[in-house]
């Protein structure tokens, strides 16, 4: 049959036509935020250390932060969904617990995040990144009339461009959105996400060239005879990661006890901690990212690794609570090279361990302790070679985060982001969405209640309807007696304003481990 004339490559097509139109505008804005953002972010830090010739440019940190924590205040009251990283709502709103309203996140959120950067508090670009994309990716579908169906692919694929954009890392950007944002990897979800994220990229490339966005230079594979101090390196990580977990879901439960300040005021308080610790160590200023590089080329002592260490856990938990907008992601990574580099210096103290291999633990910490909080294993491999550009330890990086996600598991640790999503259930549903019925893409895992059993035999939502399995490359229209297996696709109706009350019913049947 002629190309022109299948059905299905035509659909195929025509989505990815359209995500190559979401790729290149997320990149073009999310790029112009990078660039603004980086450019005061490298403005702050010059004030900080012009403070230790000129006091009173002290006095002036406190007013310019107090000043912009209030500009943050008003945009944040105007438009509560650009609270914090953004990826949870992106998620929530995929999962039918919200709604919003594209054209006001794409402006607030630029513009607070953009602020909230300029003080050089504990959060990373990757996070607004990612609601920006997801934003013109809703906007495109809403301006053009797009089904419901079409408007979740288009969001998914503005996300995986927004964090391609980000971190110069495409693969990365597709498989976030498979492992954690969309919880999909069917054909078309993973293609037009790749489109998107590679068309994005292509704008970041062009505008900031060619170079990983954390150029480190480690050679040398890590030894066979050493992957011992590897699994303990995991284990390690894995229970750091748990800690970590607990600590993003309990930090903004206390700062919701501070009942001086309403809630779109307390990003204050991080603005106003930070500045003592600008003053006395600016290396641990901003998302992470000059710490990890300079970590990089020197070692510091094992009681300045420590001091470190402290401060960017407690302060990035203290950044993320108040609600400030930003993300996590380099601040999580920069933490995980700071354990890395304290754990591998301490091998080279007990004769353990050369010297020239504490760059490699420090990499696969970065991986590996992302990988336990976002229990998003291959967005973190991925992640990490792209921003360090090489592959030549690839087997190792993969061993630890394997052991440390497997610690998370054990310890009962849920995906961070899925987590955060939850607790925004509270939010209404805009009128947009009511009254409609949707299609959703649910996959069946291997294990879960589903496999191996008859349509007419599993206990389906009420309201939701089984309209097709999609196996393979093949689809079929289900009867009472077609068998589910494993890795089926199966594709239901349902209404949408019930999307966030069936979809967690079906990925517990379809998911859930019996």
């Amino acid at each position: 049959m002629p190309f022109f004339k299948n059905k299905s490559h035509n659909l195929r097509l025509s989505f990815v036509t359209k995500a190559l139109i979401v790729g290149l505008l997320t990149g073009g804005l999310v790029s112009s935020f990078r660039w603004l953002a980086e450019a005061m972010t490298t403005f702050s830090l010059a004030l900080y250390h012009a403070a230790h010739q000129h006091w009173w440019l002290i006095g002036g940190l406190i007013i310019l932060a107090v000043g912009i924590a209030y500009s943050v205040s008003l945009l944040m009251r105007g438009d509560p969904n650009i609270k914090g990283a953004g990826i949870p709502q992106v998620e929530a709103q995929l999962s039918g617990f919200m709604e919003m309203d594209w054209r006001s996140v794409i402006w607030r959120k630029y513009i607070a995040s953009t602020l909230t950067m300029s003080t050089s508090i504990f959060v990373g670009r990757e996070g607004p990144s990612v609601q920006l994309g997801a934003a013109v990716g809703q906007g495109l579908a809403e301006i053009r009339h797009y089904p419901l169906s079409q408007r979740r692919i288009l969001i998914a694929n503005g996300a995986a461009a927004g964090l391609a954009a980000a971190f110069n890392a495409p693969l990365a950007g597709t498989f976030f959105v498979m492992e954690e944002i969309y919880h999909n990897f069917s054909p078309l979800v993973w293609i037009t996400s790749l489109t998107s994220a590679l068309s994005a990229n292509f704008i970041s490339l062009y505008l900031f060239g060619l170079a990983p966005v954390l150029p480190i230079k480690y050679a040398h594979i890590f030894p066979l005879q050493h992957y011992w101090q590897l699994l303990l390196l995991g284990l390690i990580l894995g229970l750091a990661s748990r800690l970590y977990q607990i600590g993003l879901l309990q930090v903004p439960v206390w700062f919701d006890r501070l009942r001086l300040l309403p809630w779109y005021y307390k990003s204050v308080i991080p603005m106003l901690l930070v500045i003592p610790l600008g003053f006395s160590l600016p290396v641990t200023l901003g998302s992470g990212n000059h710490l990890v590089l300079a970590l990089a080329h020197h070692t510091p002592s094992l009681q300045i690794l420590l001091l470190l260490l402290v401060i960017r856990f407690v302060f990035a938990l203290i950044s993320y609570g108040a609600g400030v907008p930003g993300g996590f992601f380099m601040p999580i990574l920069a933490v995980g090279a700071l354990l890395g580099v304290l754990f591998g210096h301490s091998l080279v103290q007990l004769n353990l361990l050369a010297p020239s291999f504490v760059t490699n633990l420090m990499i696969f910490s970065m991986a590996a302790y992302f990988a336990g909080i976002s229990k998003a294993p291959f967005t973190a491999i991925m992640l990490t070679t792209e921003l360090v550009g090489s592959m030549r330890n690839f087997m190792p990086l993969a061993f630890v985060v394997l052991v440390t996600y497997l610690t998370v598991d054990v310890t009962h640790g849920a995906p961070i982001y899925e987590a955060l999503a939850e607790r925004l259930a509270t939010f209404k549903q805009l009128p947009l969405l009511q009254g409609k019925n949707l299609q959703i893409q649910i996959p069946v895992y291997a294990q879960s209640f589903v496999e191996d059993q008859q349509v007419r035999r599993v206990n389906w939502p009420q309201n939701s309807i089984l309209t097709t399995i999609q196996r393979g490359s093949h689809e079929l229209v289900p009867n009472g007696d077609t068998l589910i297996s494993a890795g089926d696709l199966l594709i239901f109706t349902i209404p949408s304003a019930l999307n966030g009350h069936i979809r967690p019913q079906l990925i517990h049947l379809t998911q859930t481990i019996n």
